[in-house]
């Protein structure tokens, strides 16, 4: 028997998550997930894989919109409002994507930049901006989020607790920014999972999630080391992708 125990959103790509006991399912994604990005002077996106410090900026939320603190000094903190912009677009970079997004006004650019040691920018991804998933898994020409390529990831935690018993030191699923996650089962069976019904939403299982060194940094720390990629790698690994 299969039971969902988590629903989270990562309403900032590469920022804190946040969990929810329901969620609206659209198709770029959950309702607020990675709708939010960091940007470079190039307009290019900015994750974890650059600035390991990403991992210490906490999100959460009420009616109003976000609240980003620092994790280490949480009275460090920013309000950011749902729909608060400049009003100004511009084209940004994700991959190999572009697509168009709103700027925003200096205060929060300041704040982050501050926060993160780092030159950056917040972007807002529209409804109508249309960056589209690979052709290759495409059903419907759908469109996705600032999410690294597709809208949902969904992963058992009988799956980690496979993983876990192969480290010296275990690792919580938050390594993983899971949208979705589930209890019973076999460990990776959703791997060939084709049809996953939630609530009322049902979802494609297309593509295995090849895994990046975010899975190694401490996403409250931000401090990162080899695992748990250097053991996944192991046993998970096909050709040049680490699959979790």
């Amino acid at each position: 028997m299969y039971q969902l125990t988590q629903i989270n959103i990562y309403p900032i790509k590469s920022l804190g998550r946040i969990t929810l006991t329901s969620a609206f399912a659209g198709e770029k994604g959950l309702q607020y997930d990675r709708r939010w990005m960091l940007v470079d002077a190039n307009n290019r996106f900015i994750t974890q894989r650059e600035n390991h410090l990403m991992a210490t900026i906490g999100v959460a939320m009420d009616e109003s919109g976000f609240k980003l603190f620092d994790k280490n000094n949480p009275l460090k903190k920013y309000s950011l409002p749902f729909a608060v912009h400049s009003g100004q677009r511009s084209r940004v970079v994700i991959w190999n994507d572009e697509c168009d997004a709103f700027l925003f006004e200096d205060a929060i650019n300041k704040w982050l930049q501050e926060t993160l040691n780092m030159d950056c920018r917040l972007v807002y991804m529209p409804d109508d901006s249309g960056r589209y998933v690979d052709n290759k898994y495409a059903m419907q020409n759908e469109t996705v989020s600032f999410a690294d390529g597709y809208p949902v990831l969904i992963i058992g935690e009988t799956s980690l607790q496979d993983l876990n018993n192969k480290l010296d030191v275990p690792v919580p699923m938050n390594r993983f920014r899971p949208n979705f996650v589930f209890s019973g089962g076999n460990a990776f069976e959703e791997d060939s999972w084709k049809e996953i019904k939630i609530g009322e939403a049902i979802f494609n299982g297309v593509k295995l999630c090849g895994r990046c060194v975010i899975t190694t940094i401490d996403q409250d720390s931000g401090h990162a080391s080899k695992e748990p990629l250097r053991t996944l790698s192991q046993y998970r690994k096909v050709e040049n992708s680490v699959y979790f």
